[in-house]
């Protein structure tokens, strides 16, 4: 009698978004397709940009400084996205938001607001260089009319440090990063789920 085979369950919705992700390092559009990633991330995209960029500077280590910058530069230019969406369409937008999107609640919002309160820098820089989601501070600095000039530079600053921490880390630790990434996906994703949809309730413990 042999043993009956092993069911093979179909991954989730948001593992599939993160292989989907993951598979354009083996593209040529692979660049282009971080900086997409990168700037849709800023203002609605669950998957961190870091995923596509660890596994592109992997496979081209002396280009981990340009991947790192193009992950900048699409996430900046996405939060000014973000910052718009707040700015201009926040009355119509406004209950797709909270309807549908984990964490974008009143009570959040008013957390942001009281950190835009004290010192929006900070709380820009601070989102920007660390798990936070930063789409709820790009699209919160607009509805509280945070100046343009202060998202711009603080997510620069922040976003650059971020990513060019992933790629200093990557050019001299590159495959060992890789088969850490590869031995725990499963953790990864669940931590991409936790950070990317459900982070948004870390606002409230974090701010």
């Amino acid at each position: 009698m042999t043993d009956p085979a092993p069911v093979q369950t179909r991954p989730g919705p948001l593992k599939r978004l993160y292989l989907w992700v993951l598979s354009w390092a083996d593209s040529r559009y692979g660049t282009p397709a971080l900086f997409v990633i990168a700037f849709a991330e800023s203002s609605f995209f669950p998957i961190p940009p870091d995923v596509l960029q660890i596994a592109l500077s992997v496979g081209r280590p002396k280009r981990s400084y340009l991947y790192a910058l193009t992950a900048a530069a699409g996430s900046v230019l996405g939060g000014i996205l973000g910052w718009y969406i707040g700015h201009a369409l926040w009355e119509s937008l406004e209950s797709f938001f909270f309807e549908y999107v984990p964490g974008f609640t009143h009570e959040n919002f008013g957390l942001v607001k009281a950190r835009y309160d004290e010192h929006a820098f900070l709380a820009i820089f601070g989102a920007a260089f660390t798990p936070i989601p930063f789409k709820v501070f790009t699209i919160a600095s607009g509805v509280f009319e945070v100046a343009l000039g202060t998202l711009v530079l603080a997510s620069t600053i922040g976003r650059s440090a971020r990513f060019l921490l992933v790629a200093t880390a990557i050019y001299f630790l590159g495959p060992q990063v890789k088969a850490l990434l590869d031995r725990y996906l499963g953790i990864a994703t669940f931590a991409l789920l936790v950070l990317g949809v459900g982070g948004f309730l870390a606002i409230k413990l974090l701010l």
